[in-house]
């Protein structure tokens, strides 16, 4: 997915180290998703998708500001109940401002189909600058096929790698106020994670890690009536 003249509308985002988060310049030739062969990117071109600067800066800073009350109160922790974070804190949540809800409205709008019923609850994930999510397909038991994602506060890279075929690969940048969207075959048959600050790498290019919020949309598993998975939703 070559960025093209989506630079440019980046420009204003990605600069080192504004008002005391992390970002990122605009990496030579700058693309969102590297894969291990053509095959590998020609397949999964609308199943494993990065829209960069789906947020404006106004609108992420909406978002932050609404979580950081609800995450305050919340310790970091280390461990996992199925073991897939460390160094995290997460929530959901179901009621949001207004100015929230119209932003999720269009994530809605850009990453599910119309037949496509949402998990009512939102899973937000705070991850602290040296925390990440190990290797793992989400269960099925706890969402359907499609999962989107919005990144606030630090760039991150995201690494997908085939289950029974792990020379297969793909790795998605995630900058600040971009969404993410895994649906298909890059939902089921391949592992995702997010990157260790001294893995993070995108090709050749360190991205360095910072604290990382992800407000994670889920569509509802297939047989299941509306409502929250039975357990909490594992990591994304």
């Amino acid at each position: 997915m070559v960025c093209g003249n989506m630079g440019r509308l980046l420009s204003g985002r990605l600069k080192m180290a504004v008002s005391g988060r992390l970002s990122m310049r605009m990496l030579s030739g700058c693309s969102w998703v590297r894969g291990s062969d053509p095959a590998v990117l020609s397949r999964l071109r609308d199943e494993a998708v990065v829209r960069p600067g789906f947020l404006s800066q106004a609108e992420e800073d909406t978002l932050t500001r609404e979580l950081e009350p609800q995450l305050r109160r919340r310790r970091y922790e280390y461990d996992h109940w199925d073991a897939a974070i460390h160094g995290f804190r997460e929530t959901e949540k179901f009621r949001w401002s207004d100015a929230s809800q119209a932003i999720l409205h269009r994530v809605q709008e850009a990453a599910f189909g119309p037949d496509q019923t949402l998990l009512s609850l939102v899973h937000v994930l705070d991850l602290e600058p040296r925390g990440y999510i190990k290797p793992h397909v989400d269960s099925v038991k706890f969402c359907g096929s499609t999962i989107a994602g919005l990144s606030l506060l630090s760039p991150s890279v995201m690494k997908l790698v085939h289950t029974q075929e792990p020379e297969q690969w793909l790795e998605l940048l995630l900058e600040p106020g971009s969404l993410y969207i895994l649906r298909g075959s890059a939902r089921y048959d391949f592992s995702h994670e997010i990157l260790r600050d001294e893995e993070s790498f995108f090709g050749e290019r360190h991205v360095p890690r910072g604290r990382r919020i992800s407000v994670i949309c889920r569509s509802l598993p297939e047989g299941m009536g509306p409502g929250r998975p039975e357990k909490p939703p594992p990591a994304s």
